[in-house]
């Protein structure tokens, strides 16, 4: 059986690390890079990066930080946010990031996935999906709709055939936020993560809704997740990543 793993999310807004619920009432918490070499420190597998309003705002992408990060810890990490061409792929990943991860863009764009994956290999390209739950419909047979630029745009995608479309494109890794359970603490959306991990080959992320490490069992197992991604339960204090990885091996999930 292979390894789940325990992913960290740090939003980012303004050079501060940001969180909110389902993508609103962002509260800033404090510096990436503190945030970054503590969960490095306690041992988690990997983290991901995501400036969340750089899509809504046009603009690039916060290098800066990418580098002071890539100076202090020494796990995989990902960065978000306003990627939009090969060009800044490479910037991303020439400041230390190991992957890119493209939401917006890619669905703006989808031969983005094409060109990153040719260019950098498809380990490096993770898809973001934010999925909106709303009413199945011929358009949208899962019942769930892809949005982006934060939340603020229905794109009228369904969210497994986008994800199907991303993985016959190149794509190496999906990262699923449902949000409507983002921030809420209540457990992962394991509905649509069950059906785009049954309809995909690649590693799938559940996101959105951690809030117990029972939470995470449940997304890798119930769920079919390949690893589950965190930031409220631990950004708040409520749990250790060594917390949640004993509770998880205790309930007889295999972690790294």
């Amino acid at each position: 059986m292979l390894s789940k793993r325990v992913i960290i999310c740090l939003d980012v807004r303004a050079g501060k690390v940001t969180k909110g619920v389902k993508f609103q009432g962002n509260v800033d918490l404090g510096d990436p890079v503190e945030y970054a070499k503590r969960y490095y420190d306690q041992g988690v597998d990997e983290l991901v990066f995501y400036d969340i309003t750089a899509s809504a705002e046009k603009r690039g992408l916060f290098v800066d930080v990418v580098r002071r990060v890539a100076e202090v810890i020494f796990i995989p990490f990902a960065v978000g946010g306003g990627i939009g061409s090969v060009a800044a792929m490479r910037e991303v990943l020439l400041a230390g990031a190991e992957k890119v991860s493209i939401n917006s863009p890619a669905v703006r764009t989808p031969q983005l996935i094409d060109d990153g994956a040719r260019a950098f290999g498809a380990q490096c390209i993770v898809l973001g999906i934010d999925a909106k739950r709303v009413a199945a419909t011929a358009a949208l047979p899962s019942g769930y709709e892809v949005v982006i630029d934060g939340g603020r745009t229905p794109t009228g995608k369904d969210v497994v055939a986008w994800a199907k479309e991303a993985e016959s494109r190149g794509v190496g890794e999906i990262c699923l936020n449902a949000i409507d359970t983002d921030g809420v603490r209540k457990g992962y959306e394991l509905a649509i993560t069950r059906l785009v991990a049954d309809a995909v080959g690649v590693p799938v992320i559940a996101s959105g809704g951690g809030g117990e490490p029972a939470h995470l069992v449940d997304a890798v197992t119930s769920g079919g997740a390949d690893a589950a991604l965190i930031a409220s339960m631990v950004h708040y204090g409520d749990y250790t990543v060594p917390d949640i990885k004993r509770a998880m091996r205790a309930a007889g999930v295999v972690v790294r």
